[in-house]
Parts: C-alpha cells; sequence; structure tokens
C-alpha cells in the first residue's frame, strides 16, 4: 500500500509539474499586462511601465521568469513558500492565506452537506425504488443537475437576499402560504414513510395538521423575529435522534441501549441548567468546543456502564444523543439571538461579500458575531450544495441497487438478518466504495469551480484571486490558485486511496 502511494505521488507531482509550466505559459499569453498603462496620458508613463517591467520580469524569457516562480513555490515542500509579488506589489502568500481561508469554508461546509443529504437520499431512493418518493427526487436530482451556477445564484440574490429581507422588515405568513408549507412538507413526510395507500394517506393527514398548526402558532407570536427553540423541542429534537441512532445500531427493543439513551438525555437536562449562565454568552468558540467534548464524554461513559453487553453499540447510541442535545442547545442560544442581530444589520442578508458587517466596526456579542459571517455563507453554500446533491444522490442510487442485488445480499436476508442490518451494515459500506471517488474530485472542482459562484456573491476567495491574475495578465495569482486546486486535487485522490482500503480490506493487497 505504502508503495502504491508513493508511486501515485510521484506520477501526480509530474502532472502537476506540467500543468503548471502549461498554466503559465497560457497566462502570460493571454493577453498584454502593459496594456493599461500603454492607453494612459501620464506624463509618468514611461517610469511606470519600467517599473512594472522590472517587478513582473518582462524582460526575461517566459521559461526563466517560469523557474524563479517554479523555485520559490518548491519552497512549500519545507513550509516556506515564495510566491512572489503581484504587479503591484502585493505579497503573494498573504493574498493567498485570506482567499483559500474564505474558500474552503465556503467549500468544505458545502461539501459536507452535500456528501450526507445526497447520500442519504441516494440510499432512501434505492431502498424505495420505484415509489413516489423515488420519482420526486429522481426529477429533482436531474433538475438541479442541469441549473445554470449563475442563474440559479442570481435568483438566490433576488429572493433569498433581497426579497427575504423586505420580509423580515414585518415578517408574516397568510393562511394560503401556511397550509401550502404544511402540504408540501406532509407529502415530503408521507413519501418518506411510505407504506400502504391507508398508511401514507394517514400519515399526510397527520402531519398537514400539525405543520399547519405549528407554523400558525409561530407566526401569530412574532417568532420570526424572535425565534427560540424552548426546552420542550430540545427533548423531543433528542428523543428522535435517540429514536434514530437505535433504529441504525439495535433497533428499538433493546431496553438496556434505550434506558442508557434515556438517561444520557436526563443528565443533558441537568448539563442545560447548570451551563446556561455560561452559554448566555461565551467568551470563546473553544468554550462551547469544550462542553461539546464533554457532552460526548458523558454519553461515552453512560454507555459504557449502562450498556451490557453491547457496550460499544451503547456508547456510539448515547455519544450521539449526547452531541445531538448539546447541537440543539447551541441551536436554540443562536436562535434567542437572532433579533438583537437584527438591530444592529436591519437587512442581514446582503447579496456580497463574506461578513454583514466589517469586524472592526461590529459590536455584538458571541452569537451576533456568528450571524455577521455566517448569514452571508447561507446563500453560496446552498448553490454549491444544490448542484453537488444531485450528482451524489444518483451515484449513490445506482451504486445502493448493485450492490443490494449481490449474492451475499440475497444470503444475508435467508439467514434472517432485518432489513435495517442488511443496508446498514452490509449493503452500504461496500456501495460507498465508488462514492469516495466522487467525493475526492467534487471536493477539488469545488474548490476551482466556485469562480463564478464567488464572483455573483462578491466572495473574496480564491475565485476571486483567479479572476483578478487572468484579467490583470499577471501570472503570480492565477499559479497560487492552480498551486491550490491542483494540491487539493492530488491530496483528495491519495484519501481517496486510504479510504479505499479501509472501506474493502482486500484492496489492501
Amino acid at each position: 500500500m505504502l508503495q502504491f502511494i508513493l508511486r501515485r505521488v510521484a506520477i501526480s507531482a509530474v502532472v502537476l509539474l506540467m500543468g503548471s509550466a502549461l498554466m503559465y505559459f497560457a497566462t502570460i499569453n493571454s493577453g498584454d499586462p502593459l496594456a493599461d498603462l500603454r492607453e494612459s496620458r501620464r506624463e509618468n508613463r514611461d517610469q511606470l511601465m519600467q517599473a512594472r517591467i522590472d517587478n513582473m520580469n518582462l524582460d526575461l524569457p517566459w521559461w526563466q521568469r517560469y523557474l524563479t516562480w517554479l523555485g520559490g513555490a518548491s519552497k512549500c515542500l519545507v513550509l516556506s513558500c515564495d510566491l512572489g509579488t503581484t504587479r503591484d506589489g502585493a505579497n503573494i502568500n498573504t493574498m493567498l492565506l485570506s482567499s483559500a481561508g474564505a474558500s474552503l469554508r465556503l467549500v468544505s461546509i458545502s461539501v459536507v452537506l452535500a456528501i450526507f443529504i445526497g447520500v442519504a437520499l441516494g440510499v432512501l431512493t434505492a431502498i424505495r425504488q420505484y415509489s413516489g418518493f423515488d420519482y420526486a427526487i429522481t426529477f429533482l436530482a436531474f433538475l438541479f443537475f442541469s441549473l445554470p451556477v449563475f442563474w440559479a445564484a442570481v435568483l438566490l440574490k433576488e429572493f433569498g437576499a433581497i426579497r427575504f429581507n423586505n420580509w423580515m422588515a414585518d415578517p408574516a405568513l397568510t393562511t394560503t402560504a401556511i397550509a401550502v408549507v404544511a402540504l408540501v412538507f406532509a407529502l415530503l413526510v408521507a413519501s418518506v414513510l411510505g407504506g400502504d395507500l391507508k398508511r401514507q394517506v394517514l400519515t399526510f393527514v397527520v402531519t398537514t395538521v400539525v405543520v399547519f398548526g405549528t407554523v400558525w402558532y409561530f407566526d401569530s407570536i412574532g417568532w420570526w423575529r424572535q425565534p427560540a427553540l424552548g426546552l420542550p423541542l430540545i427533548l423531543l429534537g433528542s428523543l428522535l435522534a435517540l429514536a434514530f441512532f437505535l433504529v441504525v445500531t439495535v433497533g428499538l427493543a433493546e431496553r438496556k441501549i434505550l434506558y442508557a439513551g434515556l438517561t444520557t438525555i436526563a443528565l443533558g437536562l441537568v448539563g442545560y441548567v447548570v451551563t446556561a449562565p455560561i452559554m448566555d454568552d461565551p467568551s470563546s468558540w473553544w468554550i462551547v468546543l469544550g462542553l461539546g467534548l464533554l457532552s460526548v464524554l458523558v454519553g461515552l461513559a453512560v454507555g459504557w456502564f449502562l450498556g451490557g453487553f453491547e457496550k460499544k453499540v451503547a456508547m456510539f447510541v448515547c455519544a450521539g444523543t449526547a452531541l445531538a442535545f448539546a447541537g440543539l442547545v447551541f441551536t436554540d442560544e443562536l436562535l434567542r439571538n437572532w433579533g438583537g442581530f437584527l438591530e444592529i444589520a436591519a437587512r442581514p442578508i446582503s447579496t456580497i461579500g463574506d461578513t454583514r458587517v466589517p469586524n472592526e466596526r461590529f459590536d455584538g456579542n458571541f452569537w451576533e458575531d456568528i450571524y455577521n459571517w455566517a448569514v452571508q455563507l447561507v446563500l453560496p453554500t446552498i448553490v454549491l450544495t444544490v448542484v453537488s446533491i444531485a450528482g451524489y444522490s444518483r451515484y449513490t442510487r445506482a451504486s445502493m441497487l448493485e450492490t443490494i442485488n449481490q449474492d451475499y445480499i440475497r444470503t444475508a436476508r435467508s439467514k434472517g438478518l432485518s432489513d435495517r442490518v442488511v443496508y446498514t451494515k452490509h449493503a452500504l459500506r461496500n456501495a460507498l466504495i465508488p462514492i469516495t471517488t466522487i467525493v475526492a474530485f467534487d471536493f477539488a472542482s469545488l474548490l476551482g469551480g466556485a469562480v463564478i459562484t464567488e464572483t455573483i456573491f462578491g466572495w473574496k476567495g480564491l475565485g476571486a484571486m483567479f479572476r483578478a491574475g487572468l484579467n490583470t495578465v499577471d501570472p503570480g495569482p492565477v499559479m497560487a490558485y492552480y498551486l491550490v486546486a491542483g494540491g487539493a486535487a492530488v491530496l483528495m485522490n491519495m484519501i481517496a486511496d486510504i479510504a479505499y482500503a479501509f472501506l474493502d480490506p482486500r484492496i489492501r493487497r
């Protein structure tokens, strides 16, 4: 395995080297870096042109300039990159760190969301093949996959920012809008749960009534400007999380693990009361992460002591339940501070930039500061996530269908194993093997393909740096972008190879 990885690294290094030479040559021949000065009527035009020639080494052959860049870039192997300066003298290292941080924040969130949602939808549609839910998800997947990114981004700017901000000035829903929301949500729930026609109709009716009543109540109390979950919804969400982890592991009939999960929720209630003063305005992320880690450790301890003969499963269930409880508490505190953020930013979601209010002028608490940078992630993240979900769901569905028709799956069913065990422990793991390749390429392509999204939303990331370099015929920013995008492609392929060996031990040989 090590020899295989080393060989792949060597081949990838050669590909990166050849690609960098081609990119450099194409960039410097895409235009004239002195065009703006040639058209200028300044008295010191000749001096400015000579200064730029000296700064960009335009008097040297292209291959010599490329070797100079390659020498500085090769120092990245020892964590001492020297990518030079732009044509205006700005340090590219500093520019790259700032741009990469913005792009990675955007791309990482969208990739994680797309993986979880896309894989889950793919598995569900494979299990419910040729059902109404399968047809609906298939239609939406093809629709989203074919959406032009720039068109979807412009629509989101219009409805997700401009019109949403107008609505937040006096938020209220009509009875018709509430009914539409309830009907759509009920249709989704009924199609996911499935069953015979009588069961689906009953699920649809009950869900419609519950959702309509809930949304109407929220609208009547002005929940949209002063939202909160409250302890009842936190408890309900934790119980649903416990039920989910039980269903995917041992089922609801395992009493000891069920009681361990309920004990975890009870201890979560105690922690909710004790940590309330701290969570009102924590001083840093370290406190929040520390409390989250403590919740997981408590869940692991409860699972260990109360799990009986299934300690490992009980620890997994209790830790997952504890993490869900902590996440709901975090969400509740975040929602409670939405009203305070609206007082600072009356129109919360702007259409450009990566923060609503510049940090040097922002005066809010810990939770309001989260809103300041998080609300701007919503729209571009939705654009990138929706496009990726379509691909993940289709690949997962095809892989899952191929897997569940294999002989060993039929053997597992003939031995009396439940569908839950067959799907989660036997079929899903093998179905994920081809998905690892898609994940690796998707992360690298999103990092390199966010140029349009970043441009539309005014996001100062790698895409903006790449576009600025091309517009000014400056190879420095373009090559820095290539270094990150190409390096990400190589790194993610290495991770995919290792993931193959983990998912299928036969590959290790």
